[in-house]
């Protein structure tokens, strides 16, 4: 399955406002992380995985991501952009705005996130279930931030940015859509993400994959550090190698 497996959408549109001041002038997925850009990690790894098309969706700086990436062939990849224009739309916008790029069914991944999981098995759970949407789970008890996930028999029962009794699990940050979740939702029009997984898991029309490695990610400095640790302690021709 990993030789059909569907585009890629790497939120990558944020201002990154958390990591200032250095993101006032380098979007955040491009910044250095163990002698590369971050982006460049996130990109071998998926081609690793066999993803072969990859969509960037941009807003803020979007034309280093672009200098930076090309097409995609330096690391294997297909790769296409989708900018936000003159306002930024939120996470659920970008991807509401890319799907004439990404067809009937997607992954989703946010530009600052290092996650080694099989997207293979990701993508046959998410086909099996039957469901629109699948969100990958981790079980947190607080390690790595709030909890904000509640599951059940197999579903997100309750997602929200705030952690409620009960809830014990965390977004992972890897999804997977298909379009129609999008269709109701004005084109050009801004809104988070979240607000779409949260309608999702209030109608049980999200499945839950949960994973058991944790994730790294780069969105604050002390992930920042925890990342280039764990990368600098990796083999570079793992890291690099594409197929």
């Amino acid at each position: 399955m990993s030789e059909c497996l569907p585009p890629v959408a790497i939120l990558a549109g944020g201002l990154g406002t958390r990591m200032r001041p250095t993101t006032e002038w380098v979007p955040k997925v491009l910044l250095p992380v163990a002698g590369e850009p971050f982006l460049g990690h996130q990109l071998h790894l998926l081609a690793q995985r066999g993803v072969s098309d990859v969509v960037l969706c941009c807003g803020y700086l979007a034309e280093q991501i672009a200098r930076y990436a090309g097409d995609g062939s330096d690391f294997g990849l297909h790769l296409h952009y989708s900018r936000d224009g003159a306002s930024p739309l939120g996470t659920g916008g970008a991807l509401r705005h890319a799907l004439p790029m990404l067809g009937e069914e997607f992954f989703v991944l946010y530009g600052d996130s290092y996650l080694e999981v099989d997207l293979a098995e990701v993508y046959c759970a998410f086909v099996q279930s039957g469901l629109p949407a699948l969100m990958t789970t981790l079980l947190n008890r607080s390690r790595w931030g709030a909890n904000n996930v509640r599951m059940r028999g197999g579903l997100v029962t309750q997602y929200g940015c705030d952690s409620s009794p009960g809830m014990e699990y965390i977004d992972y940050g890897l999804s997977l859509f298909r379009a129609e979740v999008f269709a109701s939702w004005p084109d050009d029009a801004a809104f988070p993400l979240t607000e779409v997984q949260s309608m999702l898991a209030a109608g049980k029309r999200m499945a839950a994959f949960e994973v058991s490695q944790r994730f790294y990610e780069i969105g604050s400095p002390s992930g920042l550090a925890e990342t280039e640790a764990y990368l600098r302690s990796q083999p570079r021709r793992l890291r690099e190698t594409t197929p």
